[in-house]
């Protein structure tokens, strides 16, 4: 297998792995408070990067720690946002919610830039739009407590992933993923004690154990080893399996979107297709590491 094509097949694993976290998550939740089940989670993840965080070579550098701390908190608030979201929103939903992010992001960069977002991208906020009033039951009661927190969750993803392209080209991504990890789980294990505590069910820690091991420590790992041979447009791709998956497995185990549901996540694709394969196709690429669509489950 060629370098190119070992760096796909790490970017469609961790896509998967990141899909299937919203079911896995939306279970667990219902036995365990959100904020200690991520304490637990990216606690785990942490125990689990560290020892490859410390043996990596080269000292560590002030902002590896500093930006990473900063990039840990709002990835901390999109993960509440989410998991909270959750509780009242089909895991299917709220993968495709979620993935609102890539068209979030270069507006943001664009605001950040001080420049006018370019035409496309205006237009996919609108798709992005009718999509998500399609699949949050449009025409009834509107989104419910649960969209709006998952939209919220997209924000918060789409300025972390802006906050860690403004310094990963000069950080070590081992270290800066292990303080971002760390950071989350310390923001939400500290507080978890008083809300909800840790004394929930072993098939909640299960799913602490295998969100915070596959999908935050090797999701992560296979995310980062993809994208050193992956371009970051093609690597943005290839992670548009994440909302599919979840999507399948969804409706595989009985969520049902319906003919609205299946719209609406059907324009939020057309969306997502509109930002990132559009300028692809013309050419109009370039890969800029502020605008790397790469997390979210």
């Amino acid at each position: 297998m060629t370098g190119r094509a070992a760096g796909t097949a790490a970017l469609a694993f961790a896509g998967l792995l990141f899909g299937s976290t919203f079911l896995v998550m939306q279970r667990a939740v219902e036995q365990a408070e959100p904020t200690p089940f991520l304490g637990a989670r990216f606690l785990i993840a942490t125990v689990v990067l560290a020892p490859f965080a410390w043996r990596r070579p080269g000292r560590w550098a002030r902002e590896e720690v500093t930006l990473g701390v900063g990039a840990g908190g709002f990835l901390a608030a999109a993960y509440l946002l989410q998991t909270f979201g959750l509780r009242s929103t089909p895991s299917a939903t709220s993968a495709f919610i979620t993935y609102l992010l890539v068209v979030f992001v270069p507006v943001m960069v664009a605001v950040l830039d001080r420049r006018l977002p370019e035409r496309r991208i205006v237009v996919g906020v609108l798709v992005a739009v009718a999509g998500l009033y399609l699949l949050s039951g449009g025409g009834g009661a509107g989104p419910g407590w649960g969209e709006v927190l998952t939209v919220g969750c997209a924000v918060g993803f789409a300025a972390h992933l802006v906050a860690v392209g403004r310094g990963a080209d000069r950080l070590d991504p081992v270290r800066f993923t292990f303080v971002q990890v760390l950071t989350v789980g310390v923001l939400c294990a500290v507080p978890g004690f008083g809300l909800g505590g840790y004394g929930f069910p072993l098939a909640a820690w299960g799913a602490a154990a295998f969100t915070g091991v596959f999908a935050t420590a090797v999701a992560f790992f296979a995310m980062v080893a993809g994208q050193r041979v992956v371009p970051s447009s093609r690597a943005a791709l290839i992670l548009l399996i994440e909302p599919v998956s979840a999507g399948i497995l969804g409706v595989a185990t009985g969520e049902d979107l319906g003919w609205r549901g299946l719209g609406g996540a059907a324009l939020i694709l057309a969306a997502i297709a509109l930002v990132e394969i559009v300028p692809l196709l013309t050419g109009a690429v370039v890969d800029d590491p502020a605008v790397e669509p790469t997390v979210h489950g």
